[in-house]
């Protein structure tokens, strides 16, 4: 099946309370956020941009023959900062942006494919993401750990830090006995809605939960999710988290 067309964008942010001057982190001898968009042009998309909120960034991505622009710095969330990016590139509102978070450097390129493949083939989502199963009770209890239910169409119907869908008989040290799926960060929008989305109300469920997505679900628009049959990699929080990434980049790149 071919590929529907699309653009990644990467939101780079310089401040990181847990890990500053995240996107410029060395990782086997390039920043973060050059390792991401390498990573994504391994995918189908016709064009990768970061969209940065410090000339540091655009420089550092530049060097590397990676193209980047700069943004104001005074977004609150990553999506309105891709929103003033679709208007600078001057992309058309039917255009399909594929969200890569700047701290996710092992993403696996087809991944990035398969969102934007499933909302070329969901003319009613406004957007779509990413799910797969959870396979061990750790993740299931932790409200780290977003979960999504889906109907039977393969459109969120909610995402929760709680064990959702509720285990009545819940014996609390086993999973259900029914499939649960881990929501993924990883999003694709038209350009028409991602400049739409900024300008809405926060949801009482997004404020409550922590939790973006839930501003498009209470304003009615409906997300497609691929769900993926193995788990992805983990992206980069912690200054733990960073040196183990070091060491498989490291590996690799030795290979």
């Amino acid at each position: 099946m071919p590929h529907s067309p699309f653009v990644v964008l990467i939101p780079a942010r310089l401040s990181s309370s847990r890990l500053p001057n995240k996107p410029l982190a060395d990782l086997a001898g390039l920043p973060m956020v050059v390792r991401v968009a390498q990573r994504a042009l391994l995918s189908k998309a016709s064009q990768v941009v970061v969209a940065a909120d410090d000339a540091s960034i655009v420089q550092a991505c530049e060097a590397h023959g990676i193209q980047a622009l700069l943004t104001r710095t005074d977004h609150v969330s990553g999506s309105d900062r891709l929103a003033e990016a679709a208007k600078l590139l001057g992309l058309p509102d039917d255009t399909i942006v594929v969200n890569v978070q700047g701290d996710e450097p092992l993403i696996e390129p087809a991944l990035m494919d398969a969102v934007a493949d499933v909302l070329a083939a969901s003319p009613d989502c406004s957007m779509s993401t990413l799910a797969h199963a959870i396979d061990n009770v750790a993740d299931w209890r932790s409200p780290h750990v977003v979960k999504v239910v889906l109907n039977a169409a393969n459109r969120a119907s909610y995402f929760s830090r709680a064990s959702i869908p509720v285990w009545r008989d819940d014996p609390a040290d086993q999973l259900p006995p029914y499939p649960v799926l881990r929501h993924v960060g990883l999003y694709a929008y038209r350009v028409g809605f991602l400049k739409t989305f900024p300008t809405l109300k926060a949801a009482p469920t997004e404020l409550a939960e922590s939790l973006e997505q839930l501003r498009a679900l209470w304003h009615g628009h409906q997300i497609a999710v691929h769900v993926s049959n193995h788990a992805s990699a983990a992206g980069v929080d912690t200054p733990e988290d960073l040196a183990r990434v070091r060491v498989l980049l490291e590996a690799e790149v030795r290979k």
